[in-house]
């Protein structure tokens, strides 16, 4: 069972707000050139990145967690340039002819006005580039959640119910759910006040309502939140630990609802974030690597937790 990726990765507000970012740097721009840096970044093959000298920007558009950057192509159809910044790929703005410094730099695209950087720390390099001609292309691309802003309470529902997952697990599939990760889904599971290991067939009618509205409120009061404070600037600090955040990356520290200690489940990279006050009903939810070390003494409530914390030191 999965609960999401414990290292920052841009989600639906990240991603909306550097596309607005870049619509005002980029739209109806000339892309001059494209400089790769990474070999492991490009997918594609065709049609080759040469074809996009001299093209104008026409559109951009989000896809799931991808950014996709629309030029003028042959006839009817535009090409896409499709970038994934996966888990510690970021973008920069700079000035026309930045380098693009190694270790982290994967590419930068050359505007008439300026260039994008994009970045990406640590030795894992999982970031992508898509080249794709045509709207078709472009489509096989999504992975197919649902735009949960778009959508009504009974297309959720359907959706949400379609198997039997974790809410946790639910939320960050984006099979499921369109730009919903690690970060957004806690802060969305804490505002409904609702289990991370809640079983999406098993939820009440309220539930599944409480649960559409705190995804739509969370979604769009943080989009809000990190436009104001980019304001005319390029995003630059992007990152899944915000201050603010009611759950997420907040272990120990007091819920803003009822001051009781955010927990914790840990599995191998992964990390989700919850209060049990306000979430499981006083109980704490198993961290499986401690839970089977200590098997029959792992504790059940914060206050049990608490005392074993203490002994221990």
């Amino acid at each position: 069972m999965g609960y999401g990726i414990l290292t920052p990765v841009p989600e639906l507000p990240d991603i909306v707000v550097y596309i607005e970012a870049l619509e005002k740097r980029i739209l109806n721009q000339t892309l001059e050139q494209i400089r790769i840096a990474s070999p492991f970044l490009l997918r594609t093959a065709s049609p080759p990145l040469e074809n996009l000298k001299g093209k104008k920007v026409r559109e951009l558009r989000r896809v799931g967690k991808r950014i996709c950057i629309g030029l003028e192509g042959q006839s009817d159809d535009d090409l896409w340039l499709v970038l994934h910044v996966m888990i510690a790929g970021r973008l920069h703005w700079r000035k026309k002819g930045a380098p693009v410094s190694r270790p982290r730099g994967l590419a930068a695209l050359d505007f008439s006005n300026g260039t994008l950087l994009w970045t990406e720390a640590g030795s894992q390099k999982r970031a992508s580039l898509h080249l794709v001609s045509g709207e078709e292309n472009l489509q096989k691309l999504d992975p197919g959640g649902l735009e949960v802003l778009d959508a009504d309470l009974q297309t959720f529902r359907s959706v949400l119910q379609s198997a039997n997952h974790t809410l946790k697990r639910a939320l960050t599939d984006p099979r499921l759910f369109s730009g919903v990760g690690n970060a957004y889904s806690d802060e969305i599971l804490w505002e409904a006040r609702l289990s991370p290991l809640a079983l999406t067939q098993k939820l009440k009618d309220d539930e599944v309502e409480r649960l559409f509205h705190a995804v739509r409120t969370s979604l769009t009061n943080w989009t809000n939140r990190l436009r104001a404070e980019a304001g005319e600037d390029f995003p630059e600090k992007v990152t899944a630990f915000r201050e603010g955040m009611a759950v997420h990356g907040r272990y120990k520290q007091p819920c803003p609802r009822c001051d009781t200690k955010i927990q914790r489940i840990r599995y191998a990279a992964n990390e989700t974030n919850y209060c049990p006050n306000c979430q499981t009903g006083g109980k704490l939810l198993a961290d499986r690597a401690l839970s089977r070390l200590l098997k029959e003494d792992w504790p059940r409530t914060p206050e049990q937790l608490e005392l074993l914390t203490r002994n221990s030191k």
